[in-house]
């Protein structure tokens, strides 16, 4: 590598974390929470929610939309995120395949609402939200462990070859 000499540590004995997480049961238990909560919350929208919002008062209209909509995206960055590991688990992707997928669907911190505004909601969205962003800092908290399981190897350069590089370097600007 042009002309240092360079070596690698050694990480045989390096577990990888992601990899056996997504394997175990730990990670089955969270995929059927995770897809389980977003089932609910698509049935509560799409019917409870739907006539609670139709009692809510006027203040609160805009909070009940805003907030479902946030809820919503919510959930779907957190399924995006259990179906991408699952796919690891069982061999569709490659972990740099999830990792270029990573890039594609973010997981984005939520921001929380107004507190007057959220106790404006009707109990169970309140429910449903806290669970998910609770969900969420989990799956934000895995991700990162996953992400920055294996580190690079870092290049160990010996102190010869670095002065040599600095004594190469010095010469060809006075050359040139």
């Amino acid at each position: 590598m042009n002309g240092f000499d360079v070596t690698f540590r050694d990480d045989r004995d390096w577990v990888d974390f992601g990899k056996t997480y997504v394997n175990s049961v730990a990670f089955k238990t969270l995929f059927r929470d995770g897809m389980l909560l977003v089932e609910e919350t698509a049935a509560y929208l799409d019917g409870e929610g739907r006539d609670e919002s139709r009692l809510v008062s006027r203040d609160a209209t805009l909070s009940y939309a805003a907030e479902s909509m946030r809820l919503t995206t919510l959930l779907m960055q957190i399924a995006s995120w259990l179906l991408v590991q699952r796919a690891v688990a069982e061999g569709e992707m490659t972990p740099a395949e999830a990792l270029q997928e990573k890039h594609r669907v973010k997981l984005g911190n939520t921001e929380p609402s107004k507190q007057a505004d959220f106790s404006l909601l009707p109990l169970r969205l309140q429910q449903l939200i806290q669970r998910a962003r609770r969900l969420h800092a989990r799956i934000l908290h895995l991700d990162s462990l996953i992400a920055d399981d294996r580190p690079t190897p870092m290049p160990v350069e010996s102190p010869v070859a670095a002065q040599h590089g600095l004594l190469r370097m010095a010469f060809r600007f006075r050359e040139g």
